[in-house]
């Protein structure tokens, strides 16, 4: 079995899988441009239904001039920490699709799929040497108005893109919960032939 990061898995898997988790201390150092869309690069070849890549990332990097602004569309409690980010993302997912006779149409799988890409993105970013906290915690109508979002997308997610830094620059509150979370046994999601309700 595989243990990393006080985690184990049950079955034998890869490690990064259980070096991967979201921390919130992050040391405030910047990031390139080329390190970033090295991450985007992964989240590009991402699995989707008929290929239509519903997953969009709007991004601001530390020290530039859209870094405040994006910050400001976390929730407050996510802002305490995330101020000090390498990179902040806000994830974003096209809902519709337009078919081969011009109609547009829901496309049932973007959540799906962009969870995907999300999860490529993350993967890439623990190789990469960093860490990325991918957040609930935001405002989705002032992300449509401030990042100029039309009609037929879906803001999902933030992300915060960093270095690890020490818990003890954390504010107190959160020192105790920074470390890598635990999982759900098997037994509690997957079922064979038959679906088990909680």
């Amino acid at each position: 079995m595989t243990e990393i990061n006080h985690r184990r898995a049950d079955h034998p898997i890869h490690s990064i899988f259980l070096e991967r988790w979201s921390p919130r201390a992050f040391t405030g150092d910047e990031i390139s441009e080329k390190d970033l869309l090295a991450l985007f690069e992964a989240a590009r070849w991402a699995p989707s239904a008929s290929n239509n890549q519903p997953w969009r990332f709007v991004y601001a990097r530390r020290g530039t001039e859209h870094f405040a602004s994006l910050l400001e569309i976390l929730d407050e409690g996510n802002q305490r920490w995330a101020k000090k980010a390498s990179a902040i993302v806000i994830i974003l997912s096209k809902t519709h699709r337009l078919t081969s006779t011009g109609e547009m149409r829901p496309a049932y799988t973007h959540a799906f799929d962009t969870g995907a890409a999300w999860f490529a993105l993350a993967l890439q970013t623990r190789l990469a040497g960093f860490y990325a906290h991918a957040m609930a915690g935001i405002d989705r109508d002032k992300a449509m108005r401030v990042l100029g979002v039309p009609e037929h997308y879906r803001v999902e997610a933030a992300v915060a893109i960093g270095k690890l830094a020490d818990p003890s620059t954390l504010p107190e509150d959160l020192r105790e919960r920074e470390k890598p979370s635990q999982r759900k046994p098997l037994g509690d999601f997957v079922f064979e032939g038959r679906f088990k309700a909680d």
